[in-house]
């Protein structure tokens, strides 16, 4: 989504003390908090295996995310897909890690070994060797998504709502069934979650809606070492392990 912004637009004099607020918690309590929620997850097999999270970040997280300085992309037709404009999207990378603490914390929580294990635990999935892949998403009015199943080459996909505002209800994932029949909606309250391991039947995507203001996400994978697009994934150099 949103290009990151450009270095010249963060540098500043060494004699200058960066500003940062909110204050971020540092990786460890990031994921403990974390784990919590997950721990606490509810699970449900209708359309297909999915768990559904709440308070999944420290406050002061989640709004560090909103706070990113980082503008909503123009709007074109995208023909209801994220990957028509790669360039326009906005990932945690090394370089934006670099600038942002929120960014940085979060990602080497998500990172971290025992977070890895409890991911392969509740979701039952393999993940020693992949790669952490975050995608902070800002959607504006014109937005959409047909319905699709993710690759295969994502081990599992969290998305986080960060969504604000008074139409913000309504701006959750619609969800299919396997014959591509709309049966529902995720909710999008704020800083809940919804995972799901990608399969044959896990339909999804967002159908044509006003969105006043704009709906901001983010989704999260590990992702296969097979991964191609290698500037997308926050830690190219460090493999996923769970110990």
């Amino acid at each position: 989504m949103g290009a990151p912004v450009s270095a010249s637009a963060t540098t500043r004099p060494t004699s200058e003390r960066a500003v940062d607020f909110p204050p971020i918690p540092d990786a460890a309590d990031i994921a403990r908090h974390f784990a919590d929620a997950l721990r606490r997850a509810r699970c449900d097999d209708v359309p297909y295996r999915h768990w559904t999270l709440e308070r999944v970040l420290p406050e002061s997280v989640a709004v560090g995310v909103l706070l990113l300085p980082i503008a909503p992309p123009p709007v074109g037709d995208n023909h209801g897909v994220r990957d028509l404009d790669n360039g326009k999207r906005t990932f945690f990378t090394p370089r934006l890690r670099a600038h942002f603490p929120a960014c940085a914390r979060f990602a080497e929580a998500m990172q971290r070994a025992d977070i890895a294990r409890l991911f392969a635990q509740v979701c039952g999935i393999a993940v020693d060797g992949g790669f952490l892949r975050m995608e902070y998403i800002q959607d504006t009015d014109g937005a959409w998504l047909e319905p699709h199943r993710d690759i295969p080459e994502k081990l599992f996909s969290m998305v986080i709502y960060f969504c604000t505002g008074p139409e913000a209800k309504d701006w959750g994932t619609d969800i299919y069934d396997d014959q591509k029949r709309w049966i529902g909606r995720a909710s999008a309250e704020f800083n809940s979650a919804v995972i799901f391991v990608p399969g044959p039947n896990t339909w999804h995507g967002f159908e044509r809606r006003p969105i006043v203001g704009v709906r901001r996400l983010m989704e999260i994978n590990y992702v296969r070492p097979t991964w191609r697009d290698r500037d997308q994934l926050a830690f190219p150099d460090r493999p996923i392990a769970t110990v």
